[in-house]
């Protein structure tokens, strides 16, 4: 075997090099596994991130396209989480977009009582 060949398959990959969530996972010491299990968060934070901000009423065609997009852009995202903060940004963004849906939601509800108020 060429020697740049066996000394690129023997990457040793400490816990300091990873994100954090990549270091939660193992990735270090069970590459495989850790990826996959990595890629399910990865696909589980998008998805959140996706119905709290962006999310509208799509029929189920375009529902299924815009899943099979983040399905396969997850991927990339999963490599990047390997060394980047891509899952903890995600939850981040994930927390900001609930305190806004619950704010907007209070928001609503505080103006519709007045409405109902200021009607009667």
């Amino acid at each position: 075997m060429h020697p740049i060949v066996a000394s690129a398959s023997n990457i040793d990959v400490t816990k300091d090099q990873l994100s954090w969530m990549a270091g939660v996972l193992n990735v270090h010491e069970n590459p495989i596994t850790g990826f996959w299990l990595l890629y399910a968060v990865v696909v589980v934070m998008c998805i959140i991130v996706y119905n709290l901000g962006f999310a509208r009423k799509l029929p189920l065609l375009k529902n299924v396209v815009v899943y099979a997009a983040m399905f396969i852009g997850a991927i990339l995202l999963t490599i990047f989480a390997i060394g980047m903060v891509v899952v903890e940004s995600l939850i981040a963004a994930a927390i900001v977009l609930g305190i806004y849906k619950i704010r907007l939601r209070r928001h609503k509800k505080e103006q519709q009582y007045q409405n109902n108020v200021s009607q009667q």
